[in-house]
């Protein structure tokens, strides 16, 4: 291992591509605390700290930092993170399946793909500029108390300006490290967020440690400190698990006689991945059960519906700490599971593909029955992928019923936010070790190169 950290730095390019992308990395941490001119950071971060972290918008504003790089805490030039574009992503993809236009541009290849990216930058400004102004009536509505006197509506116009445009410079670093550096930036710096407050929740969870017999109830003892690296150890080998986890199916390749030589006869394998969504689903998920206790509780504002028992009854029922809350989120990460691969996974185009290259599944007649494998084979598969995401994702909440962990910092040592760190780093750790294998050095691994688990 301490050999191939010192190929890294050996071969130029990729110890460049390395500092680039790290440069690009410290400038978007240094920004994160460059305050939006007109509001006062103090007052926002006062009464950021005295909403409880299980409220509704306290648990919104830690999925939206988790999720984006972001932060609704503080009056952050990049308070709303990448977010926006990944909307803006999302949207145009999921466009492109009942928009020939878009659909055809899909398909012309790196032409189309700058074409849809120019559309991607252009719906992230709108968003960016929706999703500002009502981060702004929320951060500092008239008398709020947290902007400066008499600089309300000159303090909202600056913060629309000024959040708009650090989304757009976040989205030109991610571009940046696709292009100049290593790795996806766009995912490197949502990683970037969740690591940068990992040492914050350890330090929180240091202060309630007490290793003494008979510790009191608000403490963490042993058993809980044994279990919560158990937790750990657990959601970091499943998130490579699924990471990794592919099924392989077997291609032939029809052989071809061209003059007097044969081509072609030879075997390879179609890899599919059993998580084919990545953390989509429980992005979508946990977004989707956000509004929920947000609607209800503003419902019980109204007094007319403060004192209703059934939207109480509602409410508690959708609390992350009850039994519902667990069962419908879980069922929604399989839906959106299978959602996602619905919209990414295309069959028929596949056995197209195979079938014009000259290849084709042994058994199975190229075209229809193909694509029709090929689709029972990824719906099985997928199956097992959603099951492990919904139990990742619902360790944050046992570790917070079982061992009264405060949410804030259940989440960053287990579930979504480790299962981001492990999938971003294993995706890093993969190119930089193509990099090194093409200039003939060995990898991370001995016995060859990083491979997929496979059934």
């Amino acid at each position: 291992m301490l050999g191939t950290v010192v190929n890294i730095f050996r071969v130029q390019d990729l110890r460049n591509k390395i500092l680039f992308t790290l440069a690009l990395l410290i400038i978007y941490r240094i920004g994160f605390h460059i305050p939006v001119p007109g509001f006062d950071p103090a007052a926002i971060e006062r009464i950021a700290g005295s909403r409880g972290s299980e409220s509704p918008l306290g648990r919104a504003a830690e999925y939206m930092q988790m999720f984006t790089g972001g932060n609704l805490n503080k009056s952050s030039l990049f308070g709303l993170g990448i977010m926006p574009y990944i909307t803006a992503s999302i949207i145009l993809m999921l466009l492109g399946e009942v928009i020939p236009a878009l659909k055809k541009l899909r398909q012309e290849g790196q032409t189309g793909h700058k074409k849809i990216q120019e559309y991607t930058r252009y719906l992230t400004v709108l968003i960016c500029l929706v999703q500002s102004v009502m981060f702004m009536k929320l951060l500092g509505g008239e008398g709020g108390g947290l902007t400066y006197a008499g600089m309300y509506r000159k303090a909202l116009l600056m913060g629309v300006v000024g959040m708009t445009a650090g989304t757009i410079f976040l989205m030109w670093l991610g571009e940046q490290i696709d292009e100049y550096g290593i790795g996806n930036g766009i995912s490197l710096i949502i990683m970037a967020g969740i690591v940068s407050r990992m040492p914050w929740a350890i330090w929180k969870l240091w202060q309630d440690v007490d290793l003494r017999v008979g510790a009191g109830p608000g403490s963490v003892g042993p058993a809980k400190i044994m279990f919560l690296i158990a937790a750990f150890v657990f959601v970091v080998a499943g998130a490579i698990l699924i990471t990794q986890g592919q099924r392989r199916i077997p291609i032939q390749q029809a052989k071809q006689m061209r003059g007097r030589k044969m081509y072609g006869g030879q075997r390879h394998y179609l890899p599919l991945r059993v998580n084919h969504g990545g953390v989509m689903p429980i992005i979508f998920a946990s977004s989707f059960m956000i509004f929920p206790p947000l609607i209800l509780g503003q419902l019980g504002r109204i007094p007319s519906l403060g004192d209703s028992i059934i939207l109480q009854t509602i409410y508690d029922a959708l609390s992350f700490r009850a039994y519902t809350y667990n069962v419908l989120y879980m069922l929604l990460i399989f839906l959106f599971a299978y959602f996602w691969v619905t919209v990414q996974f295309q069959p028929k185009e596949m056995a197209k593909n195979l079938r014009d290259s000259g290849s084709f599944i042994p058994g199975l007649r190229p075209g229809r029955r193909t694509a029709d494998y090929l689709e029972t084979v990824m719906t099985r598969i997928t199956y097992f992928g959603a099951s492990f995401l919904a139990i990742i994702a619902i360790v944050p909440s046992l570790i917070i019923v079982l061992l009264g962990i405060e949410p804030s910092v259940a989440n960053f040592l287990g579930g979504t936010g480790l299962l981001i760190v492990v999938s971003v780093s294993l995706d890093l750790v993969q190119k930089i070790e193509a990099n090194l294998l093409m200039r003939s050095y060995d990898g991370f691994s001995g016995s060859g190169r990083i491979k997929g688990a496979y059934a």
